[in-house]
């Protein structure tokens, strides 16, 4: 874990994970898109994953909307995910269940479930920018 959003409080970093500015700039940005998320909609619940998918729709749009973030085509590379189409949504998608699996109010199944619920209303969802970057 390299960082976490705290509802209504703050953003926290965790440097003892991060090395270089970028990685910072990253999990920042990633955060700040769920503070996003949780200011912009109304009864946001992260703690219901098995009836909502507000959690795992604030993942998504975190992981594709994170300029050369953690799914950024070399980043695969170095984990060793070699693919030339889709790489960037697999890897979203890996990430989503990755942090739902830290929800502990998500079973694997409700997790898998509420992420294909609502993945391309939330993975075309681009607010606050115009477009994906």
């Amino acid at each position: 874990m390299s960082g976490g959003y705290v509802r209504g409080e703050r953003i926290v970093v965790c440097s003892n994970h991060l090395t270089i500015q970028d990685e910072v700039t990253q999990v920042v940005i990633h955060e700040l898109i769920h503070a996003f998320d949780d200011c912009r909609a109304a009864n946001l619940d992260w703690t219901n994953c098995a009836q909502s998918a507000h959690h795992a729709c604030s993942e998504i749009r975190a992981g594709h909307l994170v300029v050369s973030g953690d799914c950024h085509y070399k980043r695969e590379l170095l984990r060793g995910y070699v693919k030339l189409r889709g790489h960037e949504q697999d890897c979203v998608r890996r990430r989503v269940m990755k942090s739902l699996a830290n929800n502990p109010y998500c079973s694997p199944a409700a997790a898998k479930d509420a992420m294909e619920a609502v993945w391309d209303t939330c993975y075309n969802d681009t607010k606050p920018f115009d477009r994906a970057p």
